[in-house]
């Protein structure tokens, strides 16, 4: 190796030894003039946590189910001639909705109702005559059973008459009307749909583990859409003996009073069953908690001196939570943090161990245990 070269080796050595220096330098630098100066404090909305009543609650959804409804249709074929019923109309049982053509059946009503009296009349003069042994006791057993034959005939056709005129089987709401003055009807159109809305039930699946938890006549809240903020109070009135094996999952009906009418069947239904006991639990907001695959956290803040100002410093503390059932916006916590602590709600992305916090809680994060959506 040439003198040249070792001189050029050292040369890159004090070039590379000075770069890596002055950035070493610069960082220690930096990192005094930091430490110095202070870490600027993070802006977060806080929370006292304190022990509340939690009620354990089970929550399923599920669907309302008239407890009597109907699509009204005709048994006999037949041209309508009138309707005697409008769209949401509230009827009483055995009221007539729908006359159909019966013209030709009444006649043939009144033929067989004259069959029929001709036939009483021969049985009656046969059996006079057979008082005076004018006539065998077999003439006066025919004409009994071409009375009997005649009867039924009448029966018969009285039956198909009243077929022509659709009444409403019991009380309710109808729906909206499916037929027209003049249309031919054939057997099974749908004439008008029936509702019995009061009362009402609900119809919702429980997991087969929480079954030892309900039971008959236990009660019932259910939530839906159509009224935010509005609940409306049931009792379970059948469970299902039969456990679905797909799903595991077994059949719960509720029934609700419903003299409002405001439920209507199909609507989508969220049920809450309490069961047990009330518990005290500390709960926070869902905000307050950071979910982790390796733990759930929260941040609680702590006094740690004082500042320059003199005023209390704030600091970010991290602690790991045990979470327990959520209901609306509140989550009970079961282990980590103690009644009375200073609990960060929002802002927590900006935290770590030891991060100096100001508190601002001039806009809150949602804290309801039955949250509605509000119009604005």
């Amino acid at each position: 190796m040439t003198k040249r070269m070792i001189i050029m080796l050292i040369l890159v050595g004090l070039l590379f030894g000075g770069i890596f220096g002055f950035q070493a330098f610069k960082a220690r630098m930096v990192k005094k003039f930091m430490s110095s100066r202070g870490m600027p404090p993070q802006t977060v909305s806080t929370i006292r946590a304190s022990m509340q009543p939690w009620q354990r609650q089970l929550e399923a959804v599920g669907s309302l189910q008239a407890v009597r409804g109907a699509d009204l249709a005709p048994e006999v074929s037949g041209l309508v001639v009138k309707i005697r019923f409008k769209s949401g109309q509230e009827v009483k049982a055995g009221a007539l909705l729908v006359e159909l053509d019966a013209s030709s059946d009444r006649a043939k009503l009144q033929a067989l109702k004259a069959t029929a009296e001709f036939a009483e009349q021969t049985w009656r003069r046969d059996r006079q005559q057979f008082r005076a042994h004018s006539v065998s006791q077999a003439t006066l057993d025919a004409d009994m059973a071409n009375l009997k034959s005649s009867r039924a005939q009448v029966a018969e056709q009285q039956a198909l008459l009243d077929k022509k005129f659709i009444r409403a089987p019991f009380a309710g709401r109808l729906g909206i009307r499916a037929v027209d003055l003049g249309q031919y009807l054939h057997p099974g159109a749908k004439i008008v749909t029936l509702q019995a809305l009061d009362p009402i039930f609900v119809d919702f699946y429980l997991p087969q583990r929480t079954i030892r938890q309900v039971a008959l006549g236990q009660s019932v809240t259910v939530r839906v859409d159509a009224f935010a903020g509005k609940t409306f109070a049931g009792k379970i009135s059948a469970i299902n003996p039969r456990v679905d094996q797909d799903t595991r999952n077994i059949r719960v009906r509720a029934t609700i009073s419903n003299s409002d009418h405001l439920l209507l069947p199909g609507m989508f239904a969220t049920t809450d069953i309490e069961v047990g006991r009330p518990q005290p639990r500390v709960t926070l907001p869902q905000t307050a908690i950071s979910y982790n695959p390796y733990g759930n956290i929260v941040y609680l803040v702590k006094q740690k001196g004082k500042g320059r100002d003199g005023r209390p410093r704030l600091v970010a503390e991290q602690k790991f939570v045990t979470t327990g059932a959520t209901r609306g916006d509140q989550v009970a916590i079961l282990k980590g943090v103690p009644p009375g602590s200073v609990v960060v709600t929002s802002g927590q992305i900006k935290l770590h161990n030891g991060t100096p916090v100001l508190i601002n809680n001039s806009i809150e994060p949602a804290n309801d245990a039955a949250p509605a959506p509000r119009d604005e």
